[in-house]
């Protein structure tokens, strides 16, 4: 299973000024690095494909929906928007050559509505999955669909309601991203989650239960990557930390202190932590 960073250690919204984060994740001895993307129309995808090449190293994208975006809302012209946006997201990362986008879509990260998601919520999310699967499929894009916690969202939040998600949508193209931190709080047992979704896993964040250097907290690692490797498991495992310099994402995240001596040390010191137990 290889391993990446996630560039929201280093900014809110990848363009063309980043670029070279693809050598920085490199020298960190990362084989991939994940692009935190929210402006498609002006993300540069061709010199994203260049530049990946150029390094050796492999591309994957992860956006959210944020703001009054959402698959779910009752508003034709809203639901229409986001559609846009995410095929925006899809189109962009085949462009660059990139064949995973990963990341909450049904509904805005941080939409806390005091109640729970509605029957017509859910199936309007189901069906906007489903007008997403022909534009995978001519692209050649596979998307992960992220539940967060309960904190960050009310819509999508265990592993057994990601896996209903899945089946009802019921295309190939659409699966699921576990996320450690998210289902920290979620999950009574991580690793008997991982068996749930099975093999509709298309993506893991690999994340401490403080969004630290994974291997340093109480997360039971072993159980989630022995679960892994029991499905075969071949995708990645990003690491997934905030730099606490980016104000909008420390604010997003709620990173209101220093998680590391020095943020790289996160994805370095959380990698070498995950090989050594056989995350390979």
């Amino acid at each position: 299973m290889p391993i990446g960073v996630n560039s929201f250690l280093w900014t809110a919204n990848f363009t063309a000024s980043h670029l070279p984060l693809i050598a920085r994740a490199k020298a960190l001895g990362l084989d991939g690095i994940e692009m935190g993307v929210f402006d498609f129309a002006g993300f540069p995808a061709e010199a994203v494909r260049q530049e990946l090449a150029a390094q050796e190293m492999t591309g994957l994208i992860c956006t959210a929906l944020t703001g009054n975006q959402s698959l779910g809302t009752e508003d034709p012209a809203i639901r229409a928007a986001t559609l846009e946006f995410l095929c925006g997201a899809i189109r962009g990362a085949a462009e660059a050559g990139i064949s995973m986008v990963a990341g909450p879509f049904c509904s805005a990260v941080g939409l806390l509505p005091g109640r729970r998601r509605t029957a017509a919520e859910w199936q309007r999310a189901v069906e906007g999955l489903q007008e997403l699967a022909p534009v995978c499929r001519e692209h050649g894009v596979r998307l992960a669909v992220e539940p967060l916690n309960r904190f960050e969202t009310y819509f999508l939040n265990t592993a057994a309601d990601a896996k209903a998600l899945i089946d009802a949508v019921g295309q190939p193209e659409i699966g699921v991203l576990y996320d450690t931190f998210h289902a920290n709080i979620e999950e009574k047992n991580q690793a008997e989650a991982i068996r749930l979704l099975g093999s509709r896993i298309f993506h893991v964040h690999t994340c401490e239960n403080d969004r630290g250097t994974p291997g340093t907290g109480p997360i039971d690692w072993i159980g989630v990557v022995g679960a892994l490797r029991e499905l075969d498991y071949r995708g990645w495992c990003v690491i997934e930390t905030f730099g606490p310099a980016i104000k909008e994402i420390a604010a997003a995240a709620c990173i209101w202190r220093d998680l590391a001596d020095r943020p790289e040390d996160i994805p370095a010191m959380g990698a070498q932590n995950l090989r050594s137990l056989g995350l390979v």
